[in-house]
């Protein structure tokens, strides 16, 4: 009854069986109520009505929908675990349908969970978020009844919640910084980090304190110098700084900088006093101490280390020193006051900085004295001049010292110490006049030595005082007898005639003031002897140089003479003496010179011997012995003594520091027939030899053995015969005693080496054929042999 058109259901007409028109939607319309008409087909009908109620049961036939197909969330990260996102929310038309929500994707690290609560699903944080790892969550959320489900998207945003702190990378900095640096130098940056991002992680810095030396810088965190700073009034500063986020709330960190001010060398040394005094003793050993400086540094460390120098300044020529780390100023060397009486030294104090600073100091010191310097003479011997026969009691001499000492140090006494025995000089004990208490003579003696000492008690000095007289003209030359024997040796060689001086005239004068002046009075009348009047050389005449013998006996005289004294400079302080008066006249000597001329022959020298006589000297030898010698020799041959002839007198040089005198000589035997001869050099050698100590009692010599002969020693090689030869050199210089001048004509003693009778060669080593000149004549035959030949007579000769 009263249906419409669309109406779900139907009835049989017939049956009332009420059917299903058309398809029921249980989410449209779950309850239906109708009215059913029974009528019957009777007239008039009758009719029964009925209420139809029809329940439409559910079956799942739809799917859950979501409400929404996309969610949006923005989730602090610092939400805690469980706080609740969103809900999201499925509608089920199905009756009685449970709804089961589940995430499906997109649960990174399933940060979230879904529950579902009052028909919906409800998401929750199930872990902590982590802003830095995940800023988006973009989850896929399914809704199911079990059998049909529907799915929606939901983006959660995570938001930073300044859930971090800045955080500095120590909570404690150092850093240095040197004293010097300017104004507005950045000593350090500090700097935090903080894992937040935006405002949350801006930092803004700022020092806890306020430290008038320095800031910060609020954005870079940069520290810098806003005043100088200076080491030595404080070497640290320490900083508190803080580093803040714009987070909210803030966030911050605290972490302490401790900077260290580094000293520079900006500080001189400083020394305690402007300037040091001291004094010392002079006879102070060395590196004693005189006093000690002291500097101070305000820098430190090497900057601050102070040492102490003289280099560059004044030590006092090297005489002292000063310890560098002490400041000790001590003496290197002994000091004198007599030369140095104060010093004015220059130190320096240097630190060990880089560049080192330096400051000087000026040090006075004082040296005091002692008596350390004995008396000191003008010089360490005195001449002094005194005329000869000068009156007894002359002051001949001051003779004075110094004592650079002062006080009653330098207080001198004087005396003399040695050489005026016996008593002839007197010194005066204060004043140093020396007088002469006794005659003076020249002749007896031409000068006083004496040793005068000054005393500075308890030192003393002493000179030695050379007292010389002045000669005076009151004695005669004094001139002996001599004898010129010239032993011409005439050889083939030219130039060994003696041309130059061969000596001087023997004269001698006591007073040596005297000049003398030389002259041949007679006997000289053919020049044989020239003679230099002024210097009284001697030089032979060329005519001598010829084969023949000559004696000449001459006079000679000497005269003296006195010039005038030339001022002599004074030697001895304050006493000077009139000029001595002009020449007083002069005084003459003569004497005899005999001339002999021996000619020297080869025959004379071939059988001449060398005799040798210890303990002899060519000068003693020529006066007085040579006489006795001749003498000596004649008598052991028994010959007169003019044919003993001696031609030579040599010192020998090969017996080292041994006096021997070679003297070679040959002589003629007594007169016999037609003719001259010698005695053979042999006979010479025995005779003279076995007579040996009568020679030597009558020639008061001693006389040694022969040396020996140079063969002996086999020079010779291939039975090869010595022969020893003696040669002669007559180019030898005049020999001078006081009483003779001897020309020797020196032997050179040499050798031959002859090969034997059959032998020829260098070294005899080819033998002669003496049979190739036939000696033996047409009647024999020549038969060689060593050394010779013989002769084989033929038959019927013989011979």
């Amino acid at each position: 009854l009263e249906t419409g058109a669309g109406f779900l259901f139907t009835i049989n007409n017939s049956t009332g069986w009420i059917v299903v028109a058309s398809e029921l939607d249980r989410e449209v319309v779950d309850f239906y109520s109708f009215g059913v008409e029974a009528q019957d087909q009777g007239n008039p009908p009758m009719a029964s009505s009925a209420s139809v109620s029809v329940t439409v049961l559910d079956v799942n036939d739809n799917s859950p929908e979501f409400t929404q197909r996309e969610y949006g969330a923005r989730l602090n990260e610092d939400a805690a675990v469980g706080t609740s996102v969103l809900t999201v929310s499925a509608v089920d038309r199905d009756a009685n349908s449970v709804i089961t929500y589940q995430i499906s994707s997109g649960n990174t690290r399933n940060r979230f969970s879904i529950t579902s609560q009052s028909g919906g699903g409800l998401i929750s944080l199930a872990l902590p978020l982590d802003y830095k790892l995940e800023r988006q969550y973009l989850l896929t959320i399914a809704a199911s009844d079990g059998t049909r489900q529907d799915t929606a998207q939901v983006v959660i945003n995570v938001t930073d919640a300044n859930t971090h702190r800045p955080v500095f990378q120590s909570s404690h900095y150092t850093v240095n910084v040197n004293e010097d640096r300017p104004v507005g130098t950045t000593v350090v940056v500090i700097s935090a980090t903080d894992e937040d991002t935006g405002e949350n992680a801006r930092i803004t810095y700022l020092m806890e304190d306020s430290i008038p030396q320095f800031r910060i810088s609020a954005e870079t965190g940069a520290v810098t110098t806003q005043m100088e700073l200076d080491y030595e009034d404080q070497v640290s500063y320490t900083l508190a700084i803080t580093a803040r986020d714009n987070g909210i709330p803030q966030k911050s960190d605290t972490t302490y900088l401790e900077i260290l001010v580094s000293d520079v060398n900006d500080n001189a040394p400083q020394f305690l006093r402007d300037s040091y005094q001291g004094s010392i003793y002079e006879d102070v050993p060395a590196f004693t101490s005189v006093l000690q400086v002291s500097a101070t540094d305000r820098d430190s460390g090497l900057n601050g280390r102070v040492f102490y120098t003289f280099q560059g300044g004044d030590d006092g020529d090297g005489d002292f020193i000063i310890e560098s780390t002490s400041g000790i100023v001590r003496t290197l060397r002994r000091l004198d006051r007599e030369n140095v009486p104060l010093y004015s030294l220059r130190a320096f104090a240097i630190d060990k900085g880089v560049p080192a600073k330096r400051t000087p100091v000026e040090i006075q010191v004082t040296v005091l004295d002692v008596n350390d310097n004995p008396p000191v003479f003008e010089r360490d011997e005195f001449d002094i001049f005194v005329e000869e026969n000068s009156p007894i009691g002359l002051v001949v001499a001051r003779i004075t010292a110094t004592d650079p000492d002062e006080g009653t140090n330098a207080q001198i006494m004087y005396q003399i110490v040695e050489g005026n025995i016996p008593e002839v000089f007197q010194l005066d004990i204060f004043s140093g006049e020396l007088t002469a208490l006794a005659d003076l003579d020249y002749e007896s003696k031409a000068e006083y030595v004496m040793v005068v000492q000054a005393t500075s008690a308890p030192l003393v000095s002493r000179a030695t005082v050379h007292v010389r007289l002045r000669d005076a003209n009151d004695n005669s030359p004094q001139l002996k007898n001599f004898e010129i024997l010239f032993n011409n040796y005439i050889t083939n060689r030219s130039g060994s005639f003696p041309g130059g001086v061969i000596g001087r005239i023997p004269a001698h004068d006591p007073d040596v003031s005297d000049s003398l002046t030389y002259a041949f009075e007679q006997g000289n009348e053919l020049n044989l002897v020239l003679l230099d009047p002024r210097s009284g050389d001697l030089r032979l005449s060329p005519a001598l140089d010829n084969n023949r013998p000559l004696e000449a006996v001459m006079r000679v005289s000497v005269s003296g003479w006195v010039p005038h004294h030339r001022p002599h400079p004074a030697v001895a302080s304050a006493v000077t003496h009139p000029p001595p008066p002009p020449a007083d006249g002069g005084h003459s000597a003569t004497a005899q010179c005999t001339l002999r001329v021996t000619v020297i022959t080869d025959e004379m020298l071939s059988n001449s011997i060398t005799l040798r006589l210890a303990d002899m000297s060519q000068e003693r030898f020529l006066s007085p012995l040579l006489s006795r010698f001749l003498e000596g020799v004649a008598a052991v041959l028994a010959t007169p003594r003019h044919r003993v002839v001696l031609f030579n007198i040599q010192t020998d040089t090969d017996v080292g520091t041994a006096r021997i005198l070679n003297v070679s000589l040959s002589v003629l035997l007594p007169a016999s027939g037609h003719g001259t001869r010698f005695f053979s050099s042999e006979e010479l050698q025995e005779r003279l030899y076995l007579n040996r100590s009568l020679l030597a009692a009558i020639s008061a010599q001693r006389v040694l053995p022969f040396d020996d002969n140079i063969c002996l020693r086999e020079p010779c090689e291939n039975y090869m015969r010595c022969v020893s030869v003696l040669q002669f050199d007559s180019s030898a210089p005049f020999l001078a005693s006081d009483t003779i001048l001897f020309r020797p004509i020196h032997p050179v003693t040499g050798l031959r080496c002859r090969c034997p009778p059959g032998f020829t060669g260098d070294y005899c080593e080819t033998e002669i054929d003496l049979c190739y000149s036939s000696p033996c004549g047409s009647n024999g035959r020549c038969r060689s042999r060593e050394g010779g030949y013989t002769c084989e007579c033929h038959e019927d000769f013989t011979g």
